[in-house]
């Protein structure tokens, strides 16, 4: 056996992952060529080529956990992990003229994959599950639990930075008389978004973050941070500080990670969100600093694990309706997406924040749980 292979099979071996093994998490090896490629190109190479057929693991979640846990993905860095590193650290990847890429590329490969995945409210972030017994639930508690947090009145105008399909949108106007403007970089969301949301007082536009105008009595953005990159942070955060009225509150809705860097997984960034990065709290922290007051931080990360989990089922559930519209490889792809990330949340490598932040000109606020 070459070299290559064994230290691969010994690396798997520490996260008790066996090849050719038969437990679930144990992985099948059907092309050789598995063992170079994962080690030449890192988890691009061990993405793809599940994406080809290459290997096969039974509870793909259960097999990255361990992984993640085992710290292993952190053993192996080739040069392909490093370029990405080096170019985001030179360029500005999130920059004006390339803020349409993720929504060309991943918001925009059809709506009906995500009104099949999603739930009724075709909500693409985090649920919370602290009361709830399925998705629709969680997905519904989440967002009352967001109105709640920022003291949502009748008549208030609200902005919503990253608005999806407009859930967050039709259910503050619903459910709490709210007047909202929603804005994303997906052609396909804001069609589907404004006739979700006809008859109500909601707007749905087409438009880069930078380009906002106007002032409103709440801002909220769930989910879209992490495609702001750091070197726009400060700008993100003028934004928002120039659009809120005063006395307003601010809810930022991120997914997180546990150190301070300047990109992304090179395979989540090459097949599922280009141009994307998650944030640390020390990065958030020097992004406000001097415009608002941190209210409130509130961590409830596990709760992703579940949501992936429900999306993963449901895709599957709806995989025989939708397969002619996509290749097996896509399908594989958004298996190894899916489930990644469900195991980077299980792993605790990534977290769910919400954050309240005000202009420090409100007298007392009260955390809501």
């Amino acid at each position: 056996m070459p070299q290559k292979n064994q230290f691969i099979i010994d690396l798997l071996a520490k996260a008790d992952i066996k090849v050719g093994g038969s437990r679930p998490w144990d992985i099948t090896i059907h092309n050789d060529k598995t063992f170079s490629r994962s080690l030449a190109e890192g988890s691009i190479g061990f993405g793809e080529s599940y994406m080809d057929g290459w290997w096969d693991c039974e509870n793909l979640d259960q097999m990255l956990t361990k992984l993640f846990n085992a710290k292993i993905d952190r053993q192996v860095k080739p040069w392909r992990v490093i370029v990405p590193a080096v170019k985001a650290r030179m360029m500005n990847m999130q920059r004006r003229s390339k803020a349409f890429e993720v929504g060309e590329a991943h918001y925009d490969v059809g709506n009906t994959l995500y009104e099949k995945m999603l739930d009724k409210r075709m909500v693409y972030t985090c649920g919370y599950w602290k009361d709830a017994h399925n998705l629709d639930e969680a997905q519904e508690a989440k967002l009352d639990l967001i109105c709640r947090k920022i003291g949502l009145k009748s008549g208030m105008r609200v902005l919503d930075i990253g608005c999806g399909w407009g859930s967050f949108a039709k259910f503050a106007a619903e459910k709490y008389g709210a007047e909202v403007v929603g804005v994303t970089v997906s052609k396909e969301q804001v069609e589907l978004g404004n006739k979700m949301c006809a008859g109500l007082p909601v707007e749905i536009r087409l438009q880069d973050y930078r380009e906002i105008t106007g002032e409103f009595d709440r801002v909220v953005s769930l989910g879209m941070f992490e495609h702001v990159g750091v070197k726009n942070y400060r700008t993100y955060m003028d934004v928002a500080h120039r659009v809120l009225s005063d006395g307003g509150l601010f809810l930022l809705h991120t997914i997180g990670r546990n150190f301070s860097g300047g990109s992304t997984d090179p395979w989540i960034a090459k097949y599922i969100f280009p141009n994307s990065m998650l944030p640390s709290i020390a990065q958030i922290g020097t992004s406000i600093e001097n415009l608002f007051v941190m209210e409130d931080l509130h961590n409830f990360g596990p709760d992703y694990d579940k949501t992936l989990m429900e999306w993963h089922k449901n895709f599957e559930a709806a995989w025989p309706e939708i397969k002619g519209d996509y290749s097996e490889s896509f399908k594989r792809m958004w298996n190894f997406y899916i489930l990644s990330s469900a195991a980077t949340f299980r792993a605790r490598n990534s977290q769910l924040w919400q954050v309240v932040l005000s202009k420090g000109d409100i007298k007392e606020y009260q955390s809501i749980r």
